[in-house]
């Protein structure tokens, strides 16, 4: 850089040079100590307060109020699939070509047996690495009002279930829509 403002120095004139240094005066040098230089420091991102708000309100209400599963007849069939699983794997599962590891029977529970037994017996499962097992919830021809209360429990508890990838009802010959084959993810081991 200086040897550039020497060779510009160069092509001035002493007339210019003399009349340059005249109109500007006495000429202060400047430090260039950087240390003590302030730092621009850059401006936070806006933060949309009231976008947040909204959102953890919605969480909030989410968590209160319980995951809402449109209720099935006794004669529905029941399937699901977790976002992310192949349908080849429910079409399997579907057609009975996946075989069955382990079964739970619900007859006869009432809701407060029967919540706490499909949880235990989903937790032994994965443990035992067993990934295809059937839950017979029964087709509530035998509650009071011949409504299916457990295949409506079993069909919630399943989908919220983080274990369960896929679930659909039996073939007839495995109880047909009075249970359900499931298939859970199977352990990292």
């Amino acid at each position: 850089m200086k040897s550039k403002i020497n060779n510009l120095m160069d092509t001035v004139s002493s007339n210019d040079s003399k009349l340059f240094r005249e109109s500007i005066g006495t000429v202060t040098p400047v430090s260039h100590n950087l240390a003590g230089a302030r730092q621009q420091k850059s401006r936070p991102r806006p933060v949309p307060s009231h976008t947040l708000k909204d959102a953890a309100e919605v969480l909030r209400q989410l968590q209160e109020q319980p995951f809402a599963v449109e209720a099935v007849e006794t004669g529905d069939e029941l399937s699901f699939l977790r976002p992310g699983v192949q349908k080849q794997l429910l079409r399997k599962l579907k057609r009975g070509h996946i075989a069955i590891q382990a079964e739970l029977d619900l007859h006869g529970m009432f809701v407060d047996q029967a919540r706490p037994a499909v949880t235990a017996f989903i937790a032994n499962c994965t443990a035992r690495d067993q990934y295809a097992i059937r839950i017979i919830h029964g087709k509530g021809l035998g509650s009071r009002d011949k409504y299916p209360v457990l295949k409506n429990k079993v069909n919630q508890w399943l989908q919220t279930n983080s274990e369960v990838l896929a679930f659909c009802s039996a073939r007839p010959v495995d109880g047909g829509t009075g249970a359900v084959y499931v298939l859970l993810k199977r352990s990292d081991r």
